[in-house]
């Protein structure tokens, strides 16, 4: 069939989309409307229209509602602002040849242009405005970019958006063993990790394969010299030998404990000496650390350095030569790694809390909370062999070593490891990533960068108009948002389709540009003490964007002593749940009720099933009349002001009386410099920046509840303590104040 779009000239202006009205009835076409500009021969814009986006016959129309409402005496007017805005460039009175019953659901099509020809009904927005040439060329993509629906495949789209999507069959692991074994056998010579031997070599790539020959050999190697169940600690930065590390430990070598890379030397100490730990992996980069604390570590037999060829001397020894020695014990014909048995129940992996709130605690992990995890999510997003993860994240937090690792290695995919994040755009462009895990600050930065970009090429209202544009059309099922945005999708990478965002809330207008601009963004929620998913964005729902999904496969959520708007504290119940606090009982019999784990994260549930996260029971602020305030909401807000970098918010005693209980609501707040710079002028002193910090906050205030306004504000000139997945740590940043 002859294309049936047609960009038509009538005395000198370019217009709108027509096709005969017989045809269109003929032929049963649809199409739902969407934006476009009448422009005179010098590419001036003479009217900015746009349709108010509902479906639409294309022979019998209901009118736009942004003028025409009832009647002809409606008509008659929408007739005269037309004259009255164009005056002598006003197109005559053809374009409305008659209306029937307007506020009806079905009217006769306006008449326009050449003879038999109809046009969609507009309105106008805008008038005389000039669009620069490289501009005018992407709207004329974007008009061609129209295409006409055939009426049963339209009806059939809205059906199937209509028809509620069936959860993908859920995968069955009872063990990480038995995930290890079905994915040598089934992706042996897929592409695993992709690691940059250094930052000028492009990516090597490692299969499958290779890395399972390395897990079973220092597995083989590692029962010989440990104990049962021994305890070793790994630290390092995101490395291929971590991978082997957690494999190899999960799938029989001992117990697990991954530390946070960014400890001091104490607190490392700390770590292997709570966890009694027998041997120490750690990365060339941790070196000196060990070596300042090894003295310290009574348990402590052996010091296993990565990617070392160092034979044993004292205590000391290197990755690979392990790996080599344990290669040869299988060339004897001893299988006794690969024949041990995993009980799911069986204490496997111990992971010590960031501490955000207090002193961090030992969580035990099995192997039945890993494995529930990946047949969790199975149900709720679907990978393929060709997608790729992006590692961004530190590997220590069971978020990205459950689900940006054990979960692409279930189902034959790639993980490529970021060097770092000043190098995470150059990374993703060469390792081209389908799918990100990454925290709501890794996400504002990227947002923020791009958003900027465009604001200085000058090109947002064009990027406002396309998704507009885009938007609509995703509505009958046309989708050529990777097409329209394919200069930002490139900075990316080109092929990123989701990005996962959890460890804290997101402000909802990014989320919405994620999808915007063509990336399925999902959310997640858990924590350490889930291993960690307890709530998750299924990929086929319309997304909810305050919303972090919902509950898991086997997984229930409930709320406890909801207030008036239904919120109160998560408790969790599930297979995902930890064994317990590490010799902690008093602290595991506190979390733990009738089976269900008190979160101490409140939130609530709407009539869907869908879970929103408020804030934290331990952060709440109590208010002397009885007011709950959550700081995290009030921070997203303050979050919006261009001059706020950071900020944290929170219950200041107005004074040091123990019986006076009234707090000032608070915010710590470090700025900006740089927008402020751009915004208010330079050598700004201390007093101006407080002074313009302080107006904008108050102009936030006027959108929060009077009891939540942010009533006190302190500047913070020096970087907040943060987890490494960048969440501030709250009581570190308040026992400052005393």
């Amino acid at each position: 069939m002859e294309e049936l779009v047609d960009i038509f000239t009538k005395d000198g202006y370019k217009t709108g989309i027509s096709m005969p009205r017989e045809t269109a009835i003929k032929e049963g076409k649809l199409i739902k409307a969407f934006q476009i500009w009448i422009l005179n021969n010098n590419n001036q814009v003479l009217m900015e229209i746009r349709s108010n986006g509902k479906l639409h016959d294309a022979g019998m129309l209901d009118l736009c509602s942004g003028h025409v409402r009832q009647g002809e005496r409606e008509s008659q007017a929408v007739r005269r602002e037309i004259k009255e805005e164009l005056g002598e460039n006003a197109i005559k009175t053809r374009e409305f040849e008659k209306i029937i019953k307007v506020g009806s659901e079905r009217c006769d099509f306006r008449k326009y242009g050449r003879p038999g020809n109809y046009i969609f009904p507009w309105y106008i927005l805008k008038l005389d405005r000039k669009i620069p040439e490289e501009d005018f060329e992407l709207q004329k993509e974007e008009v061609a970019a129209i295409q006409w629906m055939d009426y049963e495949k339209v009806k059939e789209a809205e059906e199937k958006k209509n028809k509620k999507h069936k959860p993908y069959p859920a995968t069955e692991y009872k063990t990480v063993k038995e995930i290890f074994i079905h994915s040598m056998k089934n992706y042996a010579d897929n592409t695993l990790i992709l690691q940059k031997p250094s930052h000028k070599e492009p990516y090597k790539e490692i299969t499958y394969k290779q890395f399972g020959e390395d897990v079973v050999a220092l597995g083989s190697k590692l029962i010989k010299m440990l104990p049962k169940n021994a305890r070793i600690v790994v630290v390092s930065e995101t490395t291929y030998d971590w991978y082997v590390t957690y494999m190899s430990a999960l799938c029989g070598a001992g117990i697990l404990v991954p530390a946070d890379k960014e400890l001091p030397d104490n607190e490392l100490e700390n770590v292997i000496n709570r966890a009694r730990a027998t041997a120490v992996i750690y990365s060339a980069k941790k070196k000196d650390s060990i070596k300042k604390i090894e003295n310290n570590l009574p348990t402590v037999k052996y010091f296993i350095e990565m990617d070392s060829d160092d034979h044993i001397v004292d205590k000391n020894m290197g990755f690979n030569y392990l790996i080599q020695e344990g290669k040869e014990i299988l060339e004897s014909g001893d299988n006794s790694y690969l024949d041990i048995e995993i009980d799911p129940e069986e204490f496997k992996m111990l992971i010590f809390t960031s501490g955000t709130t207090s002193k961090s605690k030992g969580v035990m992990i099995c192997n039945r909370n890993l494995a529930a995890n990946i047949n969790a999510v199975s149900e709720y997003v679907k990978l393929y062999e060709n997608d790729r993860l992006f590692s961004v994240l530190p590997l220590h937090h069971t978020y990205e070593s459950t689900i940006g690792f054990l979960l692409p290695f279930a189902t034959g995919s790639s993980v490529a490891i970021c060097e770092g994040l000043r190098y995470i755009v150059p990374n993703m462009q060469e390792a081209k990533p389908t799918a990100l895990l990454a925290v709501p600050l890794l996400i504002e930065s990227l947002y923020k960068k791009i958003n900027e970009t465009i604001r200085k090429s000058k090109k947002e209202g064009i990027v406002n108009s396309m998704i507009h544009i885009t938007n609509v059309l995703k509505g009958v099922n046309i989708d050529i948002k990777r097409k329209v945005f394919k200069e930002i999708l490139d900075n990316l990478g080109g092929n990123l389709r989701i990005i996962v965002s959890a460890a804290a809330p997101i402000d909802g207008k990014i989320a919405k540009w994620v999808e915007d601009i063509g990336i399925d963004f999902l959310q997640g929620y858990g924590l350490t003490e889930t291993a960690p998913i307890a709530a998750l964005t299924p990929e086929y729902e319309p997304l909810r964007y305050a919303s972090t999904g919902l509950p898991v496969k086997d997984t229930d959520i409930k709320i406890v002593n909801p207030n008036e708007a239904g919120e109160g504290e998560i408790l969790i119940k599930g297979p995902t749940v930890m064994l317990g606090y590490y010799e902690d009982e008093e602290a595991t019999k506190e979390v733990m009720r009738d089976g269900y784990f008190c979160s101490g994260d409140i939130g609530k549930i709407d009539s869907d099933g869908f879970l929103y996260i408020t804030g934290r029971s331990k952060n709440v602020i109590v208010t002397q009349n009885g007011k709950n305030i959550y700081p995290e909401e009030i921070e997203l807000t303050l979050g919006n002001i261009p001059e706020i970098l950071e900020c944290m918010v929170y219950g200041q005693k107005e004074s040091e009386d123990s019986h006076d209980k009234e707090l000032i609501i608070t915010a710590i707040i470090k700025p900006n410099y740089e927008k402020i710079k751009e915004l208010h002028g330079d050598n700004l002193s201390d007093d101006e920046v407080y002074k313009i910090i302080w107006n904008k906050v108050k102009e936030n205030n006027k959108k929060l509840t009077s009891y939540k306004a942010v009533r006190k504000i302190e500047i913070k000139k020096d970087d907040f303590e943060k987890t490494t997945t960048m969440k501030i740590k709250r009581y570190a940043e308040i026992n400052k104040k005393k």
